[in-house]
């Protein structure tokens, strides 16, 4: 089938604006944009505000997010130096050229972990959660850990001698060792020592004890090295760790895409070394060993000055210590459809109505998939899965649905990066529960979170859909921050079964009556809307655009914003991760303000809203939640979709609610800088959480009755923080 155009040529410079701007000044670079994203994940970790168990969880995913930058981005960009690719990203630089400015910031980056971890580290000791050094184990540790170490470690370990009858192994990605330089007591003949360890092995051991003990892996290998290697004493030492390129690139020629999947996630495992960690104090000629081994001139090379691994500091944060974690939230149940017995159908079929997740528990679409698997009047049920989790009740739902009969269909996408082997796992079980797999289209991701169900009512058929901004994910619903649409207008059903259709016979779709789809017009539906703001605003009209999505990085809709700002429209944009473009700038950018927010919850709702001719928030403001991020690849090579909301309760919900609630926050907001830094917004006198509001205060189109007693739609403030 053919592919949709290439994304357009982003616009000229507007004739309002200034002299045109080189691109160097017209974007940030999307590479070091994420980084500087990382930068602020990480920099929660320094946050006082936040329990110390919470802010080592920080640390730990931003070394985490730090790993699979390099596994994926690095790894595209460095495949581009070594075919001698020239192109260049909006910004003007070559892949050369960005690998060199990646590997400055992210050592810095590194070090900064580093630092904060020295930091976190001393004050978890003060508040008795203590990570022992080799000097810090007294006689009754040590006799507990040697006793350990024999009986639990020792038998996992498999020391490998380096010489020319045994050469370098290979070591696979997040591989983690601890090379040695040995001696034999006896004759003095030396020896090179290589140990893998190995990734089930726990990074740290908690010692025996109410108070919470631990020692590094490594830390306890050192300490007993004469287990390891009786007779040989060590000369030197020092840990590395690896990561390697593990992007999946599909080939058009694929025949079968489940067969090619399970290969290329085994080549996976082998790809190429793209970055080297290797401890400081390592000896020289060790050093030097390991860089000819598996550094070569293709891989970034960092000497870390501390802990290597960051992201494993998860371990710690898991702790059994409730004063020193968040305290705990238990989501509501939507009180409309209690009021409605439970019945999701019910309650969807009055009213449309949007659960806003985590603060309303993912029980309710659980519910509604359940629901509809046990109805003997469900006739049948489409699904997309993109990342369902490992143990998921979504896949159990669907698995007993077709068990009783029903007709189901999942669309099960292969290309979720690293959630590939599960999805595959996924997709085996359900086709021998008699579900109908599709895994869509060999070229694109099907990236559209939809799930429609068909019921037999009053002699006809009803179709009842749920539109997601995030993942039919029960472990990352409860963390993300993101929007569940349900509604029973047969508009919406008609076009959701037009969009799996195109996804399982190729079938595209025509004549649309409420969804905008992609890599079929959603980026021109975009442009249009940022065009008819632009006219209100030469038309003397109000003119305003607010925006919230996790990463802004196409061209041609960062043009449209220029054009927009410069025309007068007032544009509020809610980043939270990359963002290319540059606000603030003279003759650019003035009218636009760009803010990220990171704090408890994972901001992951993508919302769009169009002043209409009147300022925001307004009752005819036009409104829209999608499952797509502004970027080339959610506009031309992914199925996505973008709805617009029209039921006045959910419309105040999503607009006079979620987002007010992040434009005013200013305790775990970031204002972008012209320069491409980013500042934490000062709290004002009445300081505003978004999380802590939505935590406490229940959501509109949820309240059913309540809502209609109390005869009025509470709204937040531009103006105060409540």
């Amino acid at each position: 089938m053919d592919l949709p155009a290439s994304a357009p040529s982003p616009e000229p410079a507007s004739e309002e604006a200034h002299a045109p701007i080189a691109p160097r000044n017209r974007y940030f670079n999307r590479e070091l944009s994420w980084l500087a994203f990382n930068q602020r994940v990480m920099e929660e970790a320094c946050n006082s505000a936040h329990p110390l168990l919470e802010r080592l969880r920080f640390l730990s995913i931003s070394g985490n997010n730090l790993d699979e930058f390099f596994m994926v981005r690095v790894a595209g960009l460095k495949g581009q130096q070594l075919q001698d690719v020239a192109d260049r990203s909006p910004d003007g630089l070559n892949p050369a050229q960005q690998l060199a400015a990646i590997a400055e910031r992210a050592d810095v980056l590194m070090e900064s972990q580093q630092g904060v971890w020295l930091d976190l580290r001393a004050e978890l000791a003060r508040a008795g959660l203590r990570v022992l050094a080799l000097d810090e184990m007294g006689e009754e540790d040590t006799e507990w850990l040697q006793s350990h170490f024999r009986e639990q470690i020792f038998p996992v370990l498999t020391p490998q001698a380096l010489d020319p009858a045994h050469p370098f192994p290979f070591i696979p990605n997040k591989g983690f060792s601890v090379i040695f330089d040995l001696k034999r007591i006896s004759d003095g003949e030396p020896i090179l020592e290589l140990l893998m360890v190995p990734s089930r092995l726990p990074r740290f051991i908690r010692l025996p004890g109410s108070e919470p003990r631990y020692i590094a892996i490594e830390t306890l290998i050192r300490r007993f090295t004469g287990v390891l290697f009786p007779g040989y004493e060590v000369i030197g030492h020092g840990a590395f760790r690896i990561i390697r390129d593990s992007d999946i690139e599909i080939e058009e020629e694929a025949e079968d895409l489940v067969r090619y999947f399970r290969s290329a996630i085994k080549r996976r495992r082998k790809g190429r070394v793209i970055r080297l960690e290797v401890e400081a104090a390592m000896p020289a000629n060790l050093e030097r060993l390991v860089k000819d081994e598996l550094g070569g001139s293709d891989a970034i090379i960092t000497d870390a000055g501390g802990f290597l691994g960051i992201a494993d500091l998860e371990q710690l944060a898991d702790e059994d210590r409730p004063d020193l974690k968040f305290t705990p939230f238990a989501p509501r149940f939507p009180e409309r459809i209690r009021e409605h017995g439970g019945d999701c159908f019910a309650a969807i079929r009055s009213k449309d109505i949007v659960v806003h997740h985590p603060y309303e528990a993912f029980d309710v679409v659980l519910a509604f998939l359940n629901q509809a698997a046990a109805d003997p009047d469900v006739v049948a049920i489409k699904q997309t899965l993109y990342r369902a989790g490992k143990q998921s009740a979504v896949i159990r739902a669907l698995v007993d649905a077709a068990e009783a009969g029903k007709s189901v269909t999942a669309v099960v996408e292969l290309k979720a990066r690293f959630d590939e082997e599960q999805n595959l796992m996924w997709a085996s079980q359900l086709e021998r529960a008699g579900v109908q797999v599709v895994y869509g289209f060999v070229e694109w991701k099907t990236h559209a979170k939809v799930s429609m169900v068909v019921r037999r009512e009053g002699g006809g058929y009803r179709t009842y859909c749920h539109f997601g901004t995030g993942n039919y994910h029960p472990i990352t619903a409860r963390v993300y921050t993101d929007l569940s649409f349900f509604t029973a207008d047969p508009r919406a059903g008609r076009d959701a079964a037009q969009l799996f259709n195109y996804i399982t016979g190729y079938v595209e779709p025509a004549d649309l009556e409420m969804l905008t789809m992609s890599p079929h017009g959603m980026r021109e539906k975009l442009c249009a809307l940022i065009d008819a703001e632009i006219d209100n605003a030469r038309a003397g009209k109000e003119a305003a655009i607010w925006a919230k999505m996790n990463s802004l990085v196409d061209p041609a809709i960062i043009e449209k914003l220029y054009r927009a700002s410069a025309a007068g429209v007032q544009i509020d944009l809610i980043v939270r991760g990359i963002c290319c473009l540059r606000p603030g700038v003279e003759g650019l950018s003035e009218n636009i303000r760009v803010k990220s927010v990171v704090g408890r919850f994972l901001e992951h709702s993508r919302i769009m809203c169009f002043g209409n001719g009147a300022a925001l928030p307004n009752r005819n403001a036009k409104v829209f939640i999608s499952s797509a991020d502004w970027m080339p690849r959610n506009f031309d090579r992914r199925v996505e979709y973008m709805l617009p909301i029209e039921n006045p309760t959910v419309h105040a919900q999503v607009l006079d609610q979620v987002m007010v609630a992040n434009l005013i926050d200013d305790e775990q907001s970031w204002r972008l800088l012209p320069d491409g830094g980013y500042d934490r917004i000062t709290p004002g006198k009445r300081p505003f959480n978004l999380h802590r509001y939505f935590m406490t205060n229940p959501s509109l189109s949820g309240r059913g009755a309540a809502l209609e007693r109390s005869g009025s739609v509470p709204k937040l403030s531009l103006k105060r923080g409540a």
